[in-house]
Formats: C-alpha cells, structure tokens, sequence
C-alpha cells in the first residue's frame, strides 16, 4: 500500500466472531531458547551469571538448558508469519494506529527447550469504546505428537479509530474472560520487597527481532520517525521478558520453572539502552511488579507474576540488582 493511502477503518463482529483460525504447526530448539534468553537481557551484565547462565549453557552437566516463560509470548506471532498481529476477517484498520495494550500468560507444564507445538487461535474479546476497538487474541499451545496443552497467551490489542461499530447506547462487548480479573493493578505505597536494575543494550531491539517479530518500527529509524518517535524503540513483548527475568532472579533463584503466569501492561515505550528498574511487591504468591525507564522516571509496564510457591525468604533471594530497600 502506498504510504499516502490510509485504511479505511471497520469492524463486522459477527464475521469476526464466526471465523475459525486454522491450526498453525512450528518447532523451535535450544538455539531459539537460547537466542531469546540474551535477547531479553539474559547474562548481559555478567557472561557467567550463576543465576542465569542455565538459561544459555549446559551447566553443570545439565542435558538441557532451562526455558522462561515469556519465551512462549513468541508463539502467537507464529500465527502472522512475524507481523505480530493475526489477520481477523471483519476487522480493517490502520496498523500505524494499532497498541498492544496488554499480554496474559498462563503456563500449564514447564516449557521444553525443544518441541514441535501446534497453535489454536480464537477471538476471546471484541469490545467496542467508540474511538477504538479493543481485540483479544487468545493462542492456546500443545505438544504436537501427545496433545498435552503447555500454555496460554492472550494479546489485548488496541485498535485505534476503528470503533463506533455499534449502537452507542449499548457497547458491543465480547469476552470469554472477565477482563477486570487480569487488569486490576495498583501499585502498592510501600517500599518494594526487591529492586532490580538492568542496562539495555542498544543493539536491544536488533538482537530480539531475530526471535521473530520483524516490525520495522523496532529496527528502522525512517519508520520510527514517522511513527513519532526519535528513533526505533525496544519491543513491548522483550521489556516483558526483562520485568519476568527481574521476578524469577529475585524470588526463584533463578528457576524459570516456579512461574505459573504472567500478566503485563504495556504503559510506555522504552528506548534501546535506557536502564530498566523493576520494583517489586511480595503479596503471598503474587508478586506485583512496575518497571521504569530510568533516564527518564517513566513507568513502562506494570503487571505481576504468580508464583507455584511462596517466597520461602525475601532477603537471600534479593540479587544483587538492587536486593531490598
């Protein structure tokens, strides 16, 4: 499409409602396991961190290395061959207006560092606020061969000036979830229980697309600038990452298998090389966290972590990313 020709944005709910995604079929390996391990700041202060070194390397005769669980945020974009968001029948926008607003992560089984998955797709929410649309993506992922689920994605997609689809009156409203149950955040007036500062590097954006989400907007100063920015910016799914890595570091020594799901709010954008500060709130198996960008003072995500198990001890799980205040 040329770049002066806009899309006329609309929504139809019931076309979108009634199609039926087709099941999408990939493998990954240690290499992609490992390759968005760094990409999402994995061992990027210290090459031979004892608490994340399993993430990248047979340690200590270890058969595989160890998975996070935001890796499994890569596999809805499985469904768009890399554009980042799945192509709804029904729905027409203009993708230079679209925000993804939130991702929800629910891991069933510890994820295997190598595997060949099968992605079933639907539209969990459509819901009409007049100047956008608001679009819930869920992808629900199982082993190929044996069936067994191993987790749940749900992207909130915002959709903005392709609202209005309904009777003003009467919002048109769609969701197989209660939406206030996974959004409902409040940062505490406490102190953190733990901080954790980690430097992005400015290469950030470049080494995570090569996980698989090519938008331009994260690699190409030309379409940055255009989008309104002063140069590309870091992807919302790797700040993710960096926020989870922060919790499991903090509180699991390190064992990305203690996570059990994982919810984000996407607040701000985050330049390549700024310094990310994750606070973080201990609330039983809950932890709450809010991540900053420190250049600027600005909050850039916010969300929590629920853990298997409680904390056993706040103070010898504290790292040295900034430990309790």
């Amino acid at each position: 499409m040329a770049t002066n020709e806009r899309t006329v944005a609309s929504v139809d709910p019931d076309v979108a409602l009634a199609y039926r995604f087709p099941e999408v079929s990939f493998a990954y390996d240690e290499r992609d396991v490992a390759l968005y391990a760094l990409g999402v700041g994995a061992c990027g202060a210290d090459a031979v961190d004892d608490k994340e070194l399993h993430l990248v390397h047979h340690r200590d005769s270890q058969r595989h290395i160890k998975v996070l669980p935001t890796f499994v945020s890569l596999f809805p974009n499985k469904n768009s061959n890399g554009r980042g968001i799945v192509n709804v029948p029904g729905i027409h926008f203009d993708e230079s207006l679209l925000l993804h607003g939130q991702q929800y992560i629910e891991i069933y089984k510890p994820i295997p560092s190598c595997a060949s998955v099968v992605n079933k797709v639907k539209v969990a929410g459509l819901h009409d606020k007049g100047k956008a649309t608001i679009l819930e993506i869920e992808t629900t992922t199982s082993l190929k061969d044996s069936g067994e689920v191993l987790c749940m994605n749900r992207s909130t997609i915002f959709l903005r000036g392709a609202g209005g689809f309904s009777d003003s009156s009467r919002p048109y409203s769609y969701t197989t979830y209660p939406a206030n149950q996974i959004s409902r955040i409040s940062i505490p007036n406490s102190a953190p229980s733990a901080v954790h500062e980690d430097q992005t590097q400015q290469s950030q954006a470049l080494l995570y697309r090569l996980s698989g989400d090519y938008n331009p907007l994260h690699s190409d100063p030309v379409v940055a600038q255009i989008a309104g920015f002063t140069r590309p910016i870091l992807h919302g799914l790797c700040t993710l990452g960096f926020a989870a890595r922060a919790v499991i570091k903090s509180f699991c020594n390190g064992d990305p298998a203690a996570v059990r799901n994982i919810f984000g709010r996407f607040l701000l954008h985050v330049y390549p090389g700024e310094t990310l500060v994750t606070e973080m709130w201990v609330d039983g198996q809950r932890v709450q966290y809010q991540t900053k960008a420190k250049e600027r003072d600005r909050a850039v995500l916010s969300g929590y972590v629920l853990l298997k198990h409680i904390p056993s001890s706040l103070s010898s799980h504290a790292d040295n990313g900034g430990g309790r205040l």
